[in-house]
């Protein structure tokens, strides 16, 4: 269900930057496919598994009536899920740097989610208990952040080798600042389920920490490159807070988590393709020691995220 691949961007940014190549086009056309399969998927399974387990109970047939599904008490158990949500992140400072060149910072720079817009807020998560309270779970979170470039903002700093301007609209000094093809965080957490007055409604807390691996989308207003690429941006830490609705084998929950991912973006000026071979190329010139041509990007993305998802449980059912 993770998307690895570039979704569609917006058309109103690429009216005014380099036409996509072919490459980027076929990502589009492959992650929006994925995407439609896996939405479809998480919509169609709870259905088919409730009607697979009605009536599978030993003895119901045999009795001539129907026992009805109940759940088993929360216990060792592993859950592969699916969710959907809506994003808020924080306005944050935008710094750039370039050795003789730039280095300015763009003050409270205002970002959009849009979350249902392709490509569209989704997540996906591998949870395990092993028996107790606590629990583990593995969390890829695809999210955007697209800065709202018709708006002014504070400059500070040096900006193409002299004074920035104290004042300047976002879009006379960059054509694209953005990660819509993924404000990507992938992290380990660990879970702890709350005491709960029912077997169906169980609530958890959860913290966790990972790696920020977004699509990173810069461009300077007069420049002929961009950076366009996937990219290892730093460290993201998460902590969240849900409550679980538990079915014979499903589970729905609703869910807040906050995240918190400083940024810096090595700006490449290069067009990548998928994500293992953009993060080898940012490895390899890592290794090189040598400096990006484009100098470097840095922010912090702090969000706000509520969340409603579902997941196949493989806990065995409850005797009644």
């Amino acid at each position: 269900m993770m998307r690895i691949a570039a979704g569609s961007a917006w058309t109103s940014e690429l009216s005014r930057g380099p036409r996509s190549t072919s490459s980027p086009r076929l990502i589009e056309v492959v992650s929006t496919f994925f995407a439609t399969v896996a939405l479809a998927t998480v919509v169609a399974a709870p259905i088919v598994i409730e009607q697979t387990t009605d009536g599978s109970r030993p003895g119901a047939a045999a009795n001539g009536t129907t026992a009805p599904a109940t759940s088993a008490p929360p216990g060792r158990e592993l859950m592969f899920a699916g969710y959907g949500g809506v994003p808020y992140t924080y306005p944050s400072d935008v710094s750039v740097t370039k050795t003789g060149l730039h280095d300015f910072t763009a003050k409270n720079v205002a970002w959009d989610g849009k979350p249902f817009v392709n490509p569209i807020y989704y997540g996906a998560r591998i949870v395990h208990f092993g028996g107790s309270r606590i629990g583990t779970m593995l969390d890829f979170t695809h999210s955007k952040t697209l800065a709202r470039l018709d708006e002014e903002a504070a400059f500070t700093g040096t900006l193409n080798g002299a004074p920035a301007p104290e004042r300047a609209t976002l879009r006379d000094i960059f054509r694209r600042l953005e990660a819509s093809h993924g404000h990507n965080m992938l992290t380990l957490n660990g879970l702890l389920r709350l005491p709960s007055f029912s077997l169906k409604l169980q609530p958890y807390v959860g913290l966790g920490a990972g790696v920020s691996l977004p699509h990173s989308e810069v461009q300077f207003a007069n420049a002929d490159k961009r950076t366009y690429e996937y990219q290892v941006a730093g460290f993201v830490g998460q902590a969240l807070f849900g409550i679980e609705l538990r079915t014979s084998r499903m589970s729905y929950f609703l869910e807040y988590k906050f995240t918190f991912a400083p940024y810096e973006m090595p700006l490449s000026e290069r067009d990548g393709t998928l994500l293992p071979f953009d993060l080898w190329r940012q490895f390899r010139d890592w290794l090189s020691g040598e400096e990006p041509p484009g100098g470097r990007a840095s922010t912090t993305f702090a969000s706000h995220q509520g969340i409603f998802g579902l997941g196949i449980r493989s806990a065995p059912l409850a005797t009644p």
